[in-house]
């Protein structure tokens, strides 16, 4: 659980709040003291913010996009409309990959895959990036992967998306430090969860066999489990806050040291 009251008056904005990382990361902003703005895809991404209301803090919800222009630029302005000002900007929205070698991988998922996890990092900041500046103290906290920094199989498109945000985000450090800006990226390993509920579109057996292959490429790794979304969330609110007062560019893997390794077990 984060500490009471590190990012007391922010503003906090996520993306992809609707479950996984993305709903973990909210709660523990408002429990921190974040005033929190949620967004997803899905109208889903509403319990969370109620969730947030009943522990005490304020919430705001909207569907958005993060691959389309206008959607998020009405996010962001919604952002303002609500609470005055942004501080955070925490970009979580993202999707899995076509699980395709590249010359069998359709363009449309490439195309997908790019659009919402790159893309969507892009426009969320470019719009965001105004209201971080006239913040004085504004942060923005990437959710790459692993993936992102290593090979994986049939991995091409998931790997080139992270990929860009591993390299976006070091390339925001260096043009937004003098504006005050801090931007770091989290590249967490295994985690249980389910994105973009793909598990949950199978059928029971096939969803367990899908769940039991990643739990054993997790037990793999060093520390021999997956993570849970709140330990990704706790990494993501001590970047937000103060904290880590002199990290900018830096990209934090959190991962139980499978990228010392990476044992994928072929």
């Amino acid at each position: 659980m984060p500490e009471r009251g590190v990012l007391t008056g922010l503003v906090v904005l996520v993306t992809g709040a609707a479950s996984g990382i993305g709903r973990a990361t909210a709660l523990a902003a408002g429990l921190a003291g974040a005033s929190v703005m949620t967004c997803d895809i899905s109208e889903s991404g509403e319990a969370s913010a109620e969730q947030i209301r009943q522990q005490g803090s304020r919430a705001e919800f909207a569907v958005c996009d993060v691959a389309q222009e206008q959607p998020v630029k009405n996010l962001i302005d919604s952002t303002i409309e609500h609470f005055g000002h942004l501080d955070v900007l925490i970009n979580n929205a993202g999707i899995g990959g076509g699980g395709r070698r590249l010359h069998e991988l359709e363009v449309e998922i490439w195309d997908r895959t790019i659009a919402v996890n790159l893309r969507g990092q892009f426009l969320c900041s470019k719009f965001a990036l105004p209201h971080l500046i006239a913040s004085g103290r504004g942060r923005i906290v990437n959710i790459a992967s692993t993936y992102g920094i290593v090979g994986a199989p049939s991995s091409p498109d998931y790997c080139a998306s992270k990929g860009g945000v591993v390299n976006l985000t070091r390339q925001l450090a260096v043009d937004y430090g003098a504006d005050g800006i801090r931007v770091n990226a989290i590249c967490p390993g295994y985690v249980d969860t389910d994105m973009g509920g793909v598990r949950a579109r199978l059928a029971p057996l096939e969803a367990a066999a899908a769940l039991a292959r990643k739990e054993a490429h997790a037990a793999l790794q060093p520390l021999g489990r997956q993570a849970q979304p709140e330990e990704i969330a706790e990494v993501a609110i001590f970047l937000a806050s103060d904290r880590s007062s002199f990290m900018s560019g830096s990209i934090v893997t959190v991962d139980g040291g499978c990228t010392v390794t990476f044992n994928h077990g072929d």
